[in-house]
């Protein structure tokens, strides 16, 4: 788009990260702008599962949370041989959540990112029903192949929007603040920016 930058026509499916399972297929346009802003992307997705299902998926993982009797602590998710202890399965399904967001918003036309692992996590118990989690992860950047660490605070409850604000140590910014804008799942993909963290 002359004067705008580079607008693309993508159609692709999604899997389930856990299972591996075909999650949906989706149609979206992704603009790279000139200036170095996040693209805007318009996505529509037809799900394999209804709504129904997946709130039940969220409130269970936010279940197994809440009834911890200590906060989530961990460090090196998964380990060398990439293991994850299943006591952090739930920290490290929200830490794929949550870095898709930080990924997105860096992301440029040539530069990707993968999230590679949690370098340390540590829960913080609240009083109100929000769970919310501090993260050290650690992103690879493509096709760089460098290793990008960020800290990332994330809280979510089932029906609200996942809140994401981070900071990574490679970026000379201030720190930046992500909302999902789609109820229920952590895994809607809409952003704003807030008040700093």
């Amino acid at each position: 788009i002359p004067g705008s930058g580079h607008k693309y026509y993508l159609q692709f499916t999604t899997e389930d990260y856990k299972s591996g399972e075909n999650a949906g297929s989706c149609i979206a346009t992704v603009l790279y702008p000139k200036t170095k802003s996040p693209p805007v992307v318009n996505i529509k997705c037809m799900q394999t599962k209804d709504q129904k299902q997946i709130q039940e998926e969220d409130n269970r993982l936010y279940q197994k949370i809440r009834h911890q009797t200590k906060p989530i602590i961990g460090n090196n998710i998964p380990d060398s041989y990439g293991n994850i202890e299943p006591a952090l399965e739930p920290a490290w399904a929200l830490a794929v959540a949550g870095s898709s967001y930080i990924m997105w918003e860096k992301s440029t036309e040539k530069v990707g990112y993968f999230m590679a692992q949690v370098k340390s996590v540590k829960q913080w118990m609240r009083k109100d029903d929000f769970i919310e989690f501090d993260y050290t992860v650690l992103l690879h950047e493509i096709p760089t192949q460098e290793i990008i660490s960020c800290h990332m605070r994330l809280t979510w409850l089932p029906g609200h929007p996942l809140k994401v604000k981070y900071f990574c140590a490679s970026e000379n910014q201030g720190l930046e603040d992500s909302s999902g804008m789609e109820s229920g799942s952590a895994a809607g993909i809409l952003q704003e920016m807030e008040a700093n963290f």
